[in-house]
């Protein structure tokens, strides 16, 4: 067992812009393509990858330090600490039921397809250790593989109903026509976030609050382009910070560089994308009828949106102002304070990018969050303690808003929790 979880291991330490690549090339001669033109499509698709990657990391390397900065520069003090979602997706994998997660959901997912009660071909391979963590939570209160595979599961259908059930906004505001997430910390928010936007739409007053791109944009002139919103909000935060005028500069220049750089590898996503898609379709239509299928990808592909990064951006003080005001929460945010981007794509999405309804929204969810995160911190210190995963110093108790602090996962522990 431990060799096959090393070999596990070792194939996910490859990463998305490895395992994306060669999925979507067996699909693609799967669903008829040749094999030059399936292997173009997967090299594209890497390529571009890559590229969101990088942009990724050029988000995360500056917007994670400076929220750390900040809360360090307030003097924050908790006695939960936000591991984020390298130490929870570690967390996951070393688990004993990790071995069998990728292929019971691959099966799961295949069988879903025949059935036609999911459009989703999910090849986020890399993102099922959010199903992986939902079932090693289970197993470590019941101590049994077979509940501990049968949450990751009903994590993994609930995933792919909601990618879609959302996939259309994916194409009429994001510009992804034949993509779905299922990506579990995004996917999370959508269920009360998407319904909470629509309420919040209706309230008088407060419903005609627009603050969208294009409204920015018609107001300031070039001053209102994603450029220079990513390099106000980005200068924001630096302050905020309490950085020194060139750091802040430079924290600036990177949120300019992400909000222009990401929609740019998005497009050639869907360059690679796109013939794969459509091969999908025409060999579904032959054996099925007429019907949509959806290419599951991870969510980095719709944070690149300005409305998410600025809706992010503005976020992460408010989470740090909720953790020290909420009465209740123990949880210090620290590591997945950079993936707030991902928690939010769905409620902006929903709220057609009008920035104001999203930050409402947001606030509401990270509040949630951070309750959930404080409630399950005790079961993920223990997964912590079962993997041998290194604890931050001086730190009794861990926790992850990603994770511990998702919905989803939040409400199928606490189903298996009635019976163990």
């Amino acid at each position: 067992m431990n060799g096959v979880v090393e070999g596990l291991q070792s194939f996910l330490a490859l990463g998305p812009t490895v395992i994306l690549p060669v999925a979507i090339f067996l699909i693609g001669v799967a669903f008829g393509q040749s094999v030059g033109k399936a292997f173009r499509s997967g090299l594209i698709i890497g390529v571009a990858f890559v590229g969101i990657f990088l942009v990724v990391d050029l988000l995360v390397s500056n917007l994670g330090p400076a929220a750390n900065a900040m809360v360090e520069r307030f003097g924050i003090q908790l006695n939960v600490i936000d591991v984020g979602w390298p130490g929870s997706a570690s967390m996951a994998w070393a688990s004993p039921i990790a071995a069998f997660i990728i292929p019971v959901a691959l099966l799961v997912n295949i069988l879903m397809l025949i059935t036609k009660t999911t459009k989703t071909m999910n090849v986020d391979i890399w993102n099922f250790w959010h199903f992986t963590f939902t079932g090693a939570m289970v197993y470590t209160i019941s101590g049994s593989i077979f509940q501990g595979i049968l949450a990751a599961v009903i994590f993994q259908i609930i995933c792919l109903k909601i990618a879609d059930w959302t996939a259309p906004m994916l194409r009429d505001y994001f510009d992804l026509p034949g993509i779905s997430i299922a990506t579990g910390s995004t996917v999370a928010y959508a269920p009360l976030g998407i319904p909470l936007v629509k309420l919040v739409q209706k309230i008088p007053g407060v419903k005609n609050w627009n603050a969208d791109p294009e409204t920015i944009q018609k107001r300031f002139g070039v001053f209102g382009e994603s450029i220079f919103m990513g390099l106000i909000l980005g200068i924001g935060l630096g302050l905020l910070a309490g950085y020194p005028i060139g750091q802040v500069i430079q924290t600036g220049m990177a949120m300019a560089g992400v909000m222009v750089l990401m929609p740019r590898m998005v497009k050639i996503l869907m360059e690679g994308l796109t013939p794969v898609s459509e091969s999908a379709r025409a060999f579904l239509s032959k054996r099925f009828g007429d019907r949509d299928i959806y290419i599951g990808l991870d969510a980095a592909v719709a944070i690149g949106h300005p409305s998410v990064i600025s809706t992010a951006l503005i976020l992460v003080p408010i989470t740090v102002a909720l953790a020290v005001i909420l009465p209740g929460n123990a949880v210090l945010p620290f590591g997945d304070l950079a993936t707030i981007p991902f928690i939010v794509a769905f409620i902006v999405g929903a709220a057609r990018g009008n920035i104001v309804h999203s930050v409402i929204v947001g606030t509401i969810m990270i509040a949630l969050t951070l309750y959930m995160a404080t409630d399950l911190a005790q079961i993920q210190t223990q997964m912590a303690i079962d993997g041998h995963f290194k604890m931050p110093e001086g730190t009794n108790l861990v926790s992850s808003l990603d994770q511990a602090g998702n919905m989803i996962n939040y409400v199928v522990y606490k189903f298996f929790a009635i019976f163990n």
